[in-house]
């Protein structure tokens, strides 16, 4: 029998990374038979090895979003298993928990399957989360150096200074033939948002189609008890100003190029289309 490659692909910038981490997950893949490439990230875009038959993504949200796209541009479909050592991690919340380099090895060489849809956005694709509003501005000026000390909670360091001057910006939206005006939006394709929070409990990686949650207004006030709803775990979408639609498709619009914050990256620009790509991705 052909003895198969697993490219492991990791982010040495990671929250989460290290070397031994690295190195304990080839040993894993080794031990049970599998060839192994290693593949940094950095700079350039991510080139999937042709010969490659699996992949492992040792990094956040934002690496394997770049992994997918890279393997969706290829045009293949090889099962994807994902070692979390990034920030938040929402996809691997959703497939399971993490129990370390050797399940996860014995669950991409042997394990089931299962599909999950990504998003195309522009130019890039998204799996778990996308907004455009106020954690689109603090994922562009979140502190890296922060991040890597505490976590998620630099997200809600960098919303500090925008307590002062709070930007709304009127935004169009265009979904099922209809035409919205609202000061932000979200975009729920995986269940979690921002950690163990869940903007909708019908979105899930393994569905066709995606929530959105739109925002008529995003005053402080709010925003403020927007976040606490989520906090809580209780519903936002009874509240006055929240309107939610699961759909396939939408464009959103801006008088200016607002940011689009996916999967914990600045991804996108409005004006941008949003559309759930047909052919699933492989989860492992």
């Amino acid at each position: 029998m052909t003895q198969r490659l697993v490219e492991i692909v990791y982010n040495p910038t990671s929250g989460g990374y290290s070397s031994a981490r690295v190195e304990a997950l080839q040993d894993a893949f080794e031990r049970q038979g599998a060839r192994v490439r290693l593949s940094p990230t950095g700079r350039d875009p991510i080139a999937i090895d042709p010969e490659a038959d699996m992949l492992c993504v040792s990094g956040g949200d934002g690496t394997v979003r770049h992994v997918v796209q890279a393997l969706h541009h290829t045009g293949r479909t090889i099962p994807i298993a994902i070692d979390p050592s990034g920030t938040v991690n929402l996809l691997s919340r959703e497939i399971g928990d993490y129990q370390g380099p050797d399940r996860l090895a014995r669950r991409l060489l042997c394990g089931a399957r299962r599909p999950g849809y990504g998003v195309a956005l522009n130019d890039t694709v998204f799996l778990a989360c996308a907004s455009v509003g106020p954690e689109a501005w603090a994922v562009e000026s979140v502190s890296a150096s922060l991040k890597r000390r505490i976590g998620r909670f630099a997200y809600a360091v960098a919303l500090v200074p925008l307590l002062f001057s709070w930007p709304r910006t009127p935004i169009r939206i265009e979904v099922d033939g209809r035409g919205i005006a609202c000061e932000a939006f979200y975009v729920a394709k995986g269940r979690y948002f921002a950690g163990c929070w869940m903007l909708s409990p019908r979105a899930g990686l393994g569905r066709p189609d995606m929530q959105l949650v739109i925002l008529r207004t995003a005053r402080r006030r709010d925003m403020a008890l927007f976040w606490a709803r989520l906090l809580l775990r209780r519903r936002i979408d009874d509240l006055p100003f929240v309107e939610a639609i699961a759909c396939t498709a939408f464009s959103a619009s801006a008088a200016v190029p607002l940011l689009v914050q996916a999967d914990g990256d600045v991804a996108a620009t409005l004006p941008a289309r949003f559309e759930v790509i047909a052919d699933p991705f492989v989860l492992a």
